[in-house]
């Protein structure tokens, strides 16, 4: 029974095979395949095969040279040493001789800052005061004082401001106050040439207005005074 079912299964597909067989015949897809075929298929390449040269070596004895500096003398790239930090270079004679600065010792420093902390702690404490030592920086070359930010943050103007300067003279200088960088800039120079300021003096500020600084001065070479009083 089974062995019958598969030989007619068998005779069946044949039959289907024969008859798709002659219908793509009749339809001619056999051949339009093969043509198909053909005209897909890649073509060789016309272009001619052409031959390369192997480039020769680079002779770096003949570089040719400029006739500008063809008869000067090979450029050298030899290491200059760089000049050192801390000295200062010359620009002709309109930079300012900064060699005969003098240096307040460690002394001297401690003693003007001493007496400028005692008079600092004699001022009535409803106007805010500070000390500064100075530095060379402040009274010579870029003239520029910085100010404790703190001090700035809390009692000074929040924009650039005219600051006045009265000396215990009475005396009165004019100096600007840039708050973005918490200091005095123009008109400082002046201040500090005109009462001779130098490196360890010792300044008390006391606001005694917004925008109003009462300065009182400790020279180092009072320190100096002393000792020889002894």
């Amino acid at each position: 029974m089974v062995a019958s079912k598969k030989v007619n299964y068998e005779e069946s597909r044949m039959k289907r095979l024969e008859e798709n067989k002659k219908r793509m015949e009749e339809l001619k897809l056999t051949a339009l395949a093969q043509s198909l075929r053909t005209t897909l298929s890649p073509k060789p390449s016309p272009m001619k095969k052409v031959k390369r040269t192997p480039r020769q070596p680079l002779d770096l004895s003949a570089v040719r040279r400029s006739n500008r500096v063809a008869d000067k003398p090979p450029a050298s790239y030899k290491e200059v040493p760089i000049e050192p930090l801390g000295r200062r270079r010359s620009y002709g004679k309109s930079a300012r001789d900064l060699s005969n600065r003098v240096y307040a010792s460690h002394e001297d420093r401690e003693y003007t800052s001493g007496r400028a902390e005692e008079l600092h702690s004699t001022l009535e404490a409803d106007f805010p005061s500070f000390v500064k030592p100075m530095l060379q920086s402040h009274v010579s070359g870029g003239f520029w004082l910085g100010l404790p930010v703190h001090f700035c943050k809390s009692h000074l103007p929040k924009r650039d401001e005219i600051m006045t300067l009265v000396d215990e003279d009475g005396d009165e200088w004019q100096t600007k106050y840039l708050p973005r960088k918490t200091g005095l800039s123009g008109g400082w120079k002046g201040f500090a040439e005109d009462h001779k300021l130098v490196d360890g003096d010792a300044l008390v500020f006391q606001l005694i207005k917004l925008t109003v600084f009462k300065v009182y001065i400790i020279r180092v070479n009072q320190a100096e005074d002393g000792d020889e009083s002894r």
